[in-house]
């Protein structure tokens, strides 16, 4: 397949790009720093770009299979990153809906699930992280409402334990006792699940 990955200088994206490669897909990062990327310079077309830009945005999914999406926000929020995921999800979709393009396999946070009680995600969020919470919300709403094949990955504290492909999985819900998972196994699972369509239109809770 042709993959966009966003946001592939993070942890999540760095190993989305390196699995995906290794699946023999053609990849494409559109980043805002593209010299973190020069080592692999050659072997993936770099594209440097605001991810707010829909315009250019959109000139680099088009001709694609898919997005995978494993851009966020770095704690501590800034006062002017407050609303960046909102924005973010504004700009993907107007970007997705000037091309032909209309999967895409998205990292949110498990910060979303209301009836997680072990771990109690959804307080927790609200006690410390309110801003991301909110700001998460709301691009989960602009993505839901739009006409996209779209997944939204929900993992809860992250790690850079290695891969190791093994991680539950449930629609809609954290599993119990879903406190981390590994950065990698959270894109061991998007990298397949953007190959299918078995999780179009879901919430995924996703952990170790």
């Amino acid at each position: 397949m042709k993959l966009v990955v966003l946001g592939a200088t993070g942890g999540i994206g760095v190993e989305i790009v390196r699995q995906a490669m290794e699946r023999g897909h053609s990849i494409t990062a559109f980043v805002r720093k593209p010299g973190q990327l020069s080592a692999l310079a050659g072997r993936i077309q770099i594209i440097q770009g605001d991810m707010m830009d829909a315009a250019k945005l959109g000139r680099a999914v088009e001709g694609h299979d898919g997005v995978l999406s494993a851009f966020g926000p770095r704690l501590p929020l800034s006062k002017k990153d407050a609303d960046l995921l909102e924005r973010f999800g504004t700009a993907l979709t107007n970007a997705m809906l000037r091309t032909a393009v209309r999967r895409a396999v998205i990292v949110s946070t498990a910060f979303l699930f209301k009836d997680s009680i072990i771990p109690p995600t959804y307080l927790f969020g609200r006690l410390f992280f309110p801003s991301v919470v909110a700001d998460a919300a709301a691009m989960e709403r602009i993505v839901m409402a739009s006409p996209l094949d779209w997944t939204l990955v929900r993992p809860p504290q992250l790690t850079d334990k290695p891969q190791t492909e093994r991680y539950r999985v449930r629609e809609e819900h954290l599993p119990i006792f879903g406190f981390k998972i590994a950065r990698a196994d959270v894109a061991y699972f998007m990298v397949r699940c953007v190959e299918n369509h078995a999780s179009s239109h879901k919430v995924v809770g996703l952990c170790s």
